[in-house]
Order: structure tokens, then C-alpha cells, then sequence
């Protein structure tokens, strides 16, 4: 299917229930997380339904706002889930190309992916609260420093495909992945530690606690408007992971629009995000975090990386 090509009735359906799915699952995905936490920490802790309750709980309850917060700091929850929902739509999930390829390429998935930052920490400032003006300025500093590496990471990829529609890079990498293998490795690494970075795991982060960097900005919400916060957030884990899946794990995908390939590729989707949240949850606990004003010393490691594939690239390899 053609990016510039109106998807039919059907591929429409398939990207709205897809993107729907997505925003079911997302607090199940950040409940698996919470319990990975707890089971490595040798406590009880919360069940992994627990975010469910919680979201229900708040959607029920009253938004309270600053008295000086403007239009920007009510805007941000909405922005955060329809930013998610436009990409989720995009992706490649369970099928061969993209269902809505309108919005699946990859320069319009970055800078869904920069909106969604830049509301986040408008959000904070908008706010006009000292804490969470400091967790904005963070989040903005850490973005600095990881999206140009993500950015590189997947240009390279675009560039050994010749294209930039995440459907063509997909079905292309999934049968003519390792013509240029070091390049695709490197890429994948990179873009791995990248979309672990935003995914607000430690050392990095530690996304479950409001008074932490990532969530800083999250200070002021409450009620509902502190629901979509958080189902944006956990979205935006389940959209980067699916974002990886799709372009270096392609494999096992739906080729056609039927009711057995669709479950079968839903299942090994599923399989795959198991095992990807798995191994996210015991990395990031099983290391303290790092100080924030020495993040720039971890990630360039990773920026070096990139530009070696870029090199390897150039020479063919």
C-alpha cells in the first residue's frame, strides 16, 4: 500500500481497533512492569491489574488545576493519547505493511514522538509549579540527548531500505534483513537502548513515582486529567516497543486480512511483547539509577554506536 494511497474500509478498521487494542493494554503492560519490581524485590506489591483500578478510580473524580495553569497544561492529557493513538494506528503490528499509512512514516512518527515530549513538558511549565517547571527542564535535557541517537538509529535503517514508510521497511527487513547485517545490528542496538530510555525505565528514570524526572512535570494533575496522563504514558511504552518490534522482529506478521493469519499474528505479537516487557523489567532492576547530571556519559556510548552503523552504511557493510 502506497503512503500517499486512501487505505480501504477494511485497513481503516484494522488500525482503529489495532490503536483501541493498545490503549487497553497499555495499563496491563505497566502493570507487568510493577510486578516484575515487586517479584525482584522479594514483596508482595501490587497486582497487575492494579492500574486498571487506579485509571477507573481517577476517571471518576474531579480534575483540579492550578489556579494559574492555561490552556496548554488541560490540552497535554489529550495530546498525549491521540499523539500514541495516531502512531499505534501506523505500526505494522500484525500485518505485512502499514493498516493507515497516512501516518506511518517514519519522519511523521518522530515528530509525533517530539510532540508528545514537548506537551509533556509544556504541561509542567504551563503549570507555573517550581517542581514541576525543574522535572520539565529534565525531560527536555534528556530528550536532547536521546532522540538524535533514536533519530540516527532508524535514518540509518531508512537509508538500507531506500525508503522511509515503516510498512515497506518492515515487509523489506523481514525478507532481505541481513544484505547489509552490521549496519541492521548496530541500528537495532542503538535504537533499543533509545526506545529503553523512553520508555522511562531506570537507570534512567523511574517512571512509577510523580516526584521522580520523568513525572515531574505529572506534579499538578489530578482526576481524569491525571488518568490520561497516565494512560499516555504507559501507551507511549507499548507504542516504542511495538515501534522496535516492527522494524528490526518483523517476522511472523499477517500477510493477508483473514481471520486465522490475523490470530496468529496477534499471538506471536503478544509473545513478543512478553518477552520484550520481561526483559526490560529485570534490566531496570537490576541496577541503581544513574545521576542525572551523568546521563550524557551513558548515552554517548550509544551515539558513537550509531555513527559507526552510519559508517559501516557508507562502506557497504
Amino acid at each position: 500500500m502506497s503512503p500517499l494511497e486512501m487505505p480501504t474500509a477494511s485497513w481503516i478498521v484494522l488500525a482503529v481497533v489495532q490503536a483501541l487494542l493498545m490503549l487497553f493494554l497499555a495499563p496491563l503492560a505497566t502493570g507487568f512492569s510493577r510486578v516484575i519490581r515487586a517479584k525482584m524485590h522479594s514483596r508482595q506489591g501490587p497486582g497487575v491489574l492494579q492500574d486498571y483500578r487506579d485509571i477507573a478510580k481517577l476517571l471518576r473524580r474531579q480534575s483540579v488545576a492550578p489556579a494559574n495553569a492555561g490552556m496548554i497544561f488541560w490540552m497535554t492529557p489529550w495530546v498525549l493519547v491521540v499523539t500514541m493513538l495516531l502512531i499505534g494506528m501506523a505500526l505494522p503490528t500484525v500485518t505485512q505493511v502499514s493498516p493507515f499509512p497516512i501516518s506511518g512514516d517514519l519522519i511523521t512518527d518522530i515528530y509525533l514522538l517530539a510532540i508528545f515530549r514537548f506537551f509533556f513538558a509544556l504541561a509542567g511549565i504551563d503549570s507555573n509549579s517550581m517542581f514541576a517547571g525543574i522535572g520539565s527542564s529534565r525531560e527536555l535535557t534528556l530528550g536532547i540527548l536521546v532522540e538524535p541517537i533514536l533519530i540516527l538509529a532508524i535514518v540509518v535503517v531508512a537509508l538500507v531500505v531506500g525508503t522511509t514508510d515503516l510498512g515497506y521497511i518492515s515487509h523489506a527487513l523481514a525478507n532481505n534483513s541481513w544484505h547489509r547485517p552490521l549496519t541492521i545490528i548496530l541500528a537495532g542496538i542503538v535504537c533499543a537502548f533509545a526506545l529503553f530510555i523512553e520508555m522511562g525505565k531506570l537507570p534512567f528514570d523511574s517512571a512509577e513515582a510523580e516526584q521522580e524526572l520523568q513525572e515531574g512535570p505529572v506534579t499538578e494533575y489530578s482526576g481524569s486529567a491525571l488518568a490520561m496522563v497516565k494512560l499516555g504514558l504507559g501507551l507511549k511504552q507499548l507504542v516504542v516497543v511495538q515501534l522496535f518490534l516492527a522494524i528490526f522482529i518483523p517476522w511472523g506478521k499477517a500477510s493477508s486480512l483473514t481471520a486465522g493469519a490475523l490470530i496468529s499474528a496477534t499471538i506471536i505479537l503478544l509473545v513478543k511483547l512478553f518477552i520484550v516487557f520481561l526483559i526490560a523489567g529485570l534490566i531496570e532492576n537490576s541496577m541503581a539509577r544513574v545521576r542525572f547530571t551523568k546521563i550524557h556519559r551513558t548515552i554517548f556510548p550509544a551515539f558513537l554506536v550509531a555513527v559507526l552503523a552510519l559508517i559501516f552504511l557508507i562502506l557497504g557493510w
